[in-house]
Protein backbone atom coordinates (compact mmCIF):
# COMPACT_ATOMS: atom_id res chain seq x y z
CA UNK A 1 0.00 0.00 0.00
CA UNK A 2 1.34 3.44 -0.91
CA UNK A 3 0.92 6.62 1.11
CA UNK A 4 -1.79 7.68 -1.34
CA UNK A 5 -3.78 4.45 -1.26
CA UNK A 6 -7.43 4.67 -0.18
CA UNK A 7 -7.79 3.02 3.23
CA UNK A 8 -10.03 -0.05 3.09
CA UNK A 9 -10.01 -0.31 -0.70
CA UNK A 10 -8.27 -2.69 -3.08
CA UNK A 11 -7.01 0.32 -5.08
CA UNK A 12 -7.85 3.94 -5.75
CA UNK A 13 -9.08 2.95 -9.22
CA UNK A 14 -11.35 0.31 -7.65
CA UNK A 15 -12.75 2.89 -5.22
CA UNK A 16 -13.42 5.24 -8.14
CA UNK A 17 -15.24 2.54 -10.13
CA UNK A 18 -17.36 1.64 -7.09
CA UNK A 19 -18.31 5.29 -6.64
CA UNK A 20 -19.15 5.59 -10.33
CA UNK A 21 -21.42 2.52 -9.98
CA UNK A 22 -23.09 4.21 -6.99
CA UNK A 23 -23.69 7.30 -9.14
CA UNK A 24 -25.12 5.22 -11.98
CA UNK A 25 -27.52 3.50 -9.57
CA UNK A 26 -28.46 6.76 -7.84
CA UNK A 27 -29.42 8.56 -11.05
CA UNK A 28 -31.29 5.50 -12.37
CA UNK A 29 -33.28 5.17 -9.13
CA UNK A 30 -33.87 8.85 -8.37
CA UNK A 31 -34.26 10.35 -11.84
CA UNK A 32 -34.72 7.41 -14.18
CA UNK A 33 -31.77 8.56 -16.29
CA UNK A 34 -30.55 6.08 -18.93
CA UNK A 35 -26.87 6.87 -18.31
CA UNK A 36 -23.96 5.08 -19.91
CA UNK A 37 -20.37 4.98 -18.73
CA UNK A 38 -17.54 6.67 -20.64
CA UNK A 39 -19.94 8.96 -22.50
CA UNK A 40 -18.11 10.90 -25.22
CA UNK A 41 -18.83 14.45 -26.33
CA UNK A 42 -16.82 16.64 -28.74
CA UNK A 43 -15.13 19.49 -26.83
CA UNK A 44 -12.93 22.29 -28.00
CA UNK A 45 -12.16 25.93 -28.44
CA UNK A 46 -13.12 27.77 -31.63
CA UNK A 47 -13.55 25.23 -34.44
CA UNK A 48 -11.22 22.56 -33.09
CA UNK A 49 -12.96 19.61 -31.40
CA UNK A 50 -11.81 16.37 -29.82
CA UNK A 51 -13.90 13.68 -28.15
CA UNK A 52 -13.75 13.76 -24.35
CA UNK A 53 -15.14 10.94 -22.22
CA UNK A 54 -17.20 11.95 -19.21
CA UNK A 55 -17.70 9.31 -16.52
CA UNK A 56 -21.44 9.11 -17.17
CA UNK A 57 -23.84 10.67 -19.62
CA UNK A 58 -26.72 10.35 -22.04
CA UNK A 59 -28.03 12.12 -25.13
CA UNK A 60 -31.70 12.18 -24.17
CA UNK A 61 -32.06 13.85 -21.82
CA UNK A 62 -28.70 15.53 -22.40
CA UNK A 63 -26.65 14.96 -19.22
CA UNK A 64 -22.91 14.89 -18.45
CA UNK A 65 -21.58 13.66 -15.11
CA UNK A 66 -18.07 13.55 -13.69
CA UNK A 67 -17.65 11.43 -10.54
CA UNK A 68 -15.00 12.18 -7.92
CA UNK A 69 -14.61 10.12 -4.73
CA UNK A 70 -11.88 12.21 -3.15
CA UNK A 71 -11.47 12.79 0.56
CA UNK A 72 -9.64 15.13 2.93
CA UNK A 73 -6.09 14.07 3.71
CA UNK A 74 -5.64 12.00 6.86
CA UNK A 75 -4.56 15.12 8.77
CA UNK A 76 -7.55 17.12 7.52
CA UNK A 77 -5.82 19.11 4.82
CA UNK A 78 -7.27 19.81 1.41
CA UNK A 79 -6.06 17.23 -1.14
CA UNK A 80 -4.66 19.85 -3.53
CA UNK A 81 -3.73 17.44 -6.33
CA UNK A 82 -7.22 15.93 -6.24
CA UNK A 83 -8.92 19.34 -6.23
CA UNK A 84 -6.92 20.24 -9.32
CA UNK A 85 -8.79 17.40 -11.04
CA UNK A 86 -12.07 19.03 -9.99
CA UNK A 87 -10.89 22.27 -11.60
CA UNK A 88 -10.07 20.35 -14.76
CA UNK A 89 -13.62 18.94 -14.75
CA UNK A 90 -14.97 22.50 -14.54
CA UNK A 91 -13.00 23.39 -17.66
CA UNK A 92 -14.39 20.40 -19.54
CA UNK A 93 -17.91 21.36 -18.45
CA UNK A 94 -17.27 24.91 -19.67
CA UNK A 95 -16.29 23.56 -23.11
CA UNK A 96 -19.22 21.10 -23.32
CA UNK A 97 -22.24 21.95 -25.46
CA UNK A 98 -24.61 24.25 -23.58
CA UNK A 99 -27.70 22.09 -23.92
CA UNK A 100 -26.26 19.44 -21.56
CA UNK A 101 -27.09 19.32 -17.88
CA UNK A 102 -23.68 19.19 -16.14
CA UNK A 103 -23.07 17.55 -12.79
CA UNK A 104 -19.99 17.04 -10.63
CA UNK A 105 -20.99 14.09 -8.41
CA UNK A 106 -18.70 13.87 -5.41
CA UNK A 107 -18.22 11.79 -2.29
CA UNK A 108 -19.54 13.34 0.91
CA UNK A 109 -16.13 13.83 2.52
CA UNK A 110 -15.96 15.07 6.10
CA UNK A 111 -13.13 15.39 8.60
CA UNK A 112 -13.34 15.92 12.37
CA UNK A 113 -11.06 18.97 12.07
CA UNK A 114 -13.24 20.63 9.40
CA UNK A 115 -16.65 22.30 9.85
CA UNK A 116 -17.53 21.82 6.17
CA UNK A 117 -17.45 18.99 3.70
CA UNK A 118 -14.82 18.88 0.96
CA UNK A 119 -17.45 19.89 -1.62
CA UNK A 120 -18.59 22.85 0.50
CA UNK A 121 -14.98 23.91 0.90
CA UNK A 122 -14.37 23.57 -2.85
CA UNK A 123 -17.38 25.75 -3.71
CA UNK A 124 -16.33 28.38 -1.17
CA UNK A 125 -12.68 28.53 -2.29
CA UNK A 126 -13.07 27.85 -6.02
CA UNK A 127 -16.56 29.17 -6.76
CA UNK A 128 -15.08 31.56 -9.32
CA UNK A 129 -14.04 28.54 -11.43
CA UNK A 130 -17.44 26.80 -11.43
CA UNK A 131 -19.59 27.54 -14.50
CA UNK A 132 -23.13 28.69 -13.69
CA UNK A 133 -24.69 25.71 -15.45
CA UNK A 134 -22.82 23.13 -13.33
CA UNK A 135 -24.38 21.46 -10.30
CA UNK A 136 -22.29 19.87 -7.58
CA UNK A 137 -23.97 16.98 -5.82
CA UNK A 138 -22.50 15.38 -2.71
CA UNK A 139 -23.33 11.70 -2.14
CA UNK A 140 -23.04 9.51 0.95
CA UNK A 141 -22.49 5.92 -0.25
CA UNK A 142 -23.53 4.44 3.10
CA UNK A 143 -26.88 6.22 3.49
CA UNK A 144 -27.35 6.57 -0.31
CA UNK A 145 -28.42 10.18 0.30
CA UNK A 146 -27.36 12.96 -2.03
CA UNK A 147 -27.67 16.71 -1.70
CA UNK A 148 -26.93 19.70 -3.87
CA UNK A 149 -23.95 21.69 -2.60
CA UNK A 150 -24.32 23.98 -5.62
CA UNK A 151 -27.28 24.01 -7.99
CA UNK A 152 -26.95 25.10 -11.61
CA UNK A 153 -28.22 28.55 -12.40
Amino acid sequence: MTNHQRVGSVSNAHAGREFEADALAYFADEEGLPLTTSFSVPLGINDLRKLHRFDLGCKEPAVLIECKSHNWTESGNMPSAKVTVWNEAMYYFLLAPGHFRKILFVLEARHVRRPESLAEYYVRINGHLIPRDVSIIEFNPVSKIARYVKAAG
